[in-house]
């Protein structure tokens, strides 16, 4: 079992591999991602500290604060009552996944390809909420609260991330109480999370119950230092760098991950192998994909379907032909802006933050 509070919903995570913290982490292998909604049972659960009890969502409050003209404390039914309700597609994504691949290696959270996810998001509107409230002009930034706690300092909340407020007032920023349809799970931060598409998971605050205004870049529990923050000039590993260089992750990087075939196949020579697979990105949309299946020596256009939702992951595909061997699939995916997966390695950072490079799936033709 992966942690001695576990409950029934952690035991519904067959697909999960738990990794080896105090917290409660655990990713699903690349071909569970296969679904274009990532299933309950395969979507990767991320903890900085320990949860919350779990609350009953009739009692459970969201207070807004700060830089306001109108302060607000609704109960999760008077969220669905008194604004629009919307649903959106996005991938939620680890600022950390990939780090156990970077060289050399980092301390933290050792995800490897699984800490990503695409699901139907349920809430409403952070700038419906906000407008009620009356940001006043002096407002810059959100910070986000939650009971979840420190597992060394218990006395100190566990994280609290915000983001810059424009984001906040974007159409696409949610506070969520549904997930793919259900309630949203207490392991996915129910009653109530933040939705923030194209940012780190970091910013999708989870169990939120107070949102406060702030009129500077919110200074809360890992948001300074290197904390998902990124080097502005590159940094090398063993150098000193300047923490003043460093900046708050508000964009991920192009990526994909290959679902069909899994690792580890075994195709014959005699049939097509179809590659299949999602490519994402943050701000920058997907332009295109390409697909190696001799690790990169030779490359294949790949077929991607029609973007829906900006936000949501796309499919791509490609049938290869392959002589007996073994085979090296990886992909390869480029942004509109033409910024593209690296082949090895992204640069190197001091907490192993946003490695996008291709994902790799071996096998053997035979």
């Amino acid at each position: 079992m992966p942690h001695s509070s576990t409950d029934t919903a952690l035991a519904a995570k067959t697909r999960l591999r738990w990794l080896d913290d105090d917290a409660v982490n655990g990713e699903p292998p690349a071909d569970a991602l296969d679904p274009m909604l990532t299933p309950a049972e395969a979507f990767f659960v991320r903890n900085n500290g320990d949860m919350p009890a779990a609350a009953d969502p009739k009692g459970w409050r969201l207070d807004v604060t700060g830089e306001v003209e109108r302060p607000l404390s609704l109960s999760v039914a008077e969220l669905m009552q008194s604004f629009p309700v919307v649903t959106i597609t996005a991938v939620l994504e680890c600022a950390g996944n990939g780090r156990a691949f970077l060289e050399p290696p980092v301390s933290g959270a050792q995800w490897r390809d699984g800490a990503v996810g695409c699901a139907r998001w349920t809430g409403v509107r952070m700038r419906d909420l906000l407008e009620r409230a009356g940001v006043k002009p002096s407002a810059v930034y959100t910070g986000h609260h939650s009971p979840d706690r420190s597992l060394t300092i218990p006395d100190r909340p566990a994280l609290s991330r915000g983001i810059p407020i424009a984001k906040a007032l974007a159409p696409e920023t949610l506070v969520a109480f549904k997930m793919n349809d259900a309630p949203l799970p207490r392991l996915h931060g129910g009653p109530l999370r933040v939705v923030v598409p194209g940012y780190p998971g970091s910013a999708w605050q989870k169990w939120l119950d107070r949102l406060d205004i702030r009129d500077r870049e919110h200074d809360g529990e890992k948001m300074t230092g290197t904390d998902y923050r990124l080097p502005v000039v590159p940094a090398s590993p063993g150098e000193p760098f300047d923490l003043a260089s460093f900046a708050v992750i508000t964009d991920m990087p192009v990526k994909s991950v290959i679902t069909r075939p899994a690792s580890g196949f075994r195709a014959s020579p005699d049939e097509a192998l179809t590659v299949e697979g999602w490519a994402w990105s943050g701000a920058t949309p997907v332009s295109d994909v390409r697909v190696s299946a001799d690790g990169g020596a030779t490359w294949a256009p790949a077929r991607v379907a029609e973007a829906g939702e900006a936000f949501a992951w796309r499919r791509f595909s490609a049938t290869l032909r392959l002589p007996p061997g073994p085979v090296a699939l990886m992909a390869q995916a480029r942004d509109v802006a033409g910024n593209a997966q690296p082949i090895d390695h992204a640069p190197w950072n001091p907490r192993g933050y946003c490695n996008n490079a291709v994902h790799r799936v071996a096998g053997r033709v035979m």
